[in-house]
């Protein structure tokens, strides 16, 4: 098994997201798509295997989010399959409510940032449960449910590599690990549970959307839990303190860039994580997260 990282460039910045073709005997299989603002790179990536973009017969998803699937329903068209979790499967046919939620968020850079979205038709698509496997040719890819970050999210294990998404966390050349938490599914336990069965796992590799391999896979996992305990119990304390989003995530951004200089990344490499993972969009996702928490009944 033959495993091409194609660097999307994303926003120009290197390394930031990838997207992963995987050579089989019955052809190449592509393992995320990223936005499709960077689909002329994609498709320059999937020439420079060998291949050309109508060769892509199956299309396995992590999970929806634009950095990860924007790009989807342009195989799908061109007569790819497209694999999804269940729970992403009703908005990759129908994005309406995905791109009114991104609108909101990102409004005049939605079509800088993600380019263009479309729904994608039932006959394109799959979805998978947890354990299900893929035939393709002669290798075969099982589908792990792995929410945390997401709860429509997958880590795909082919042989004795998982593609991880964004379960895993982030990664840039070998530097600090950190974790990607968008809202609106970030959830702490199931993210644990997530981490713990990624070390059962008999596996020699993790490939991150964000980004690339990483063969040192137990202290990668303590990193990023070292990670989402620090900036969960950061962001915690300005929740209780009835801080604003507005208030946290300039102090947020500055905490997070002060953690990628002491772990000695410098300026572009910072501007490399921040294209990755908006530290932004993790005040979003932790403050909703401490909010849902605070406003269960106690037992």
């Amino acid at each position: 098994m033959k495993i091409h990282t194609i660097d999307l460039e994303f926003l120009t910045l290197p390394n930031s997201i990838a997207a992963f073709l995987v050579e089989t005997s019955a052809g190449p299989v592509l393992i995320e798509t990223g936005p499709h603002s960077a689909i002329d790179r994609l498709t320059a990536g999937i020439r420079r295997c060998g291949y050309e973009p109508s060769q892509i017969r199956h299309v396995l998803l992590t999970h929806i989010h634009f950095d990860h699937a924007g790009a989807a329903w342009y195989f799908a068209k061109l007569g790819a399959q497209i694999y999804v979790h269940p729970f992403g499967y009703p908005h990759l046919q129908d994005p309406s409510r995905l791109l009114d939620s991104a609108r909101r968020i990102y409004q005049d850079q939605m079509d800088v940032l993600w380019g263009k979205i479309e729904g994608i038709a039932d006959e394109q698509m799959q979805a998978v449960d947890n354990g299900a496997t893929i035939q393709i040719g002669e290798t075969t890819f099982t589908a792990w449910y792995t929410p945390g970050h997401a709860r429509h999210h997958i880590a795909w294990q082919c042989d004795d590599v998982v593609f991880t998404g964004d379960v895993a966390g982030v990664s840039i050349n070998k530097g600090m690990v950190v974790p990607p938490c968008p809202p609106p599914d970030i959830n702490l336990e199931d993210w644990a549970e997530s981490i713990a069965l990624l070390r059962k796992l008999e596996v020699k590799a993790f490939y991150l959307t964000h980004y690339g391999e990483v063969t040192e896979m137990e202290s990668h996992l303590q990193a990023l839990e070292f990670a989402l305990n620090d900036w969960a119990q950061w962001m915690k304390k300005e929740f209780e303190a009835e801080k604003t989003l507005e208030e946290t995530v300039p102090k947020f951004q500055a905490y997070v860039a002060g953690q990628l200089r002491e772990y000695g990344l410098d300026e572009d490499a910072i501007k490399q994580y921040e294209a990755a993972n908006p530290s932004w969009m993790s005040v979003a996702g932790l403050f909703r997260y401490w909010k849902k928490r605070s406003s269960k009944p106690k037992a």
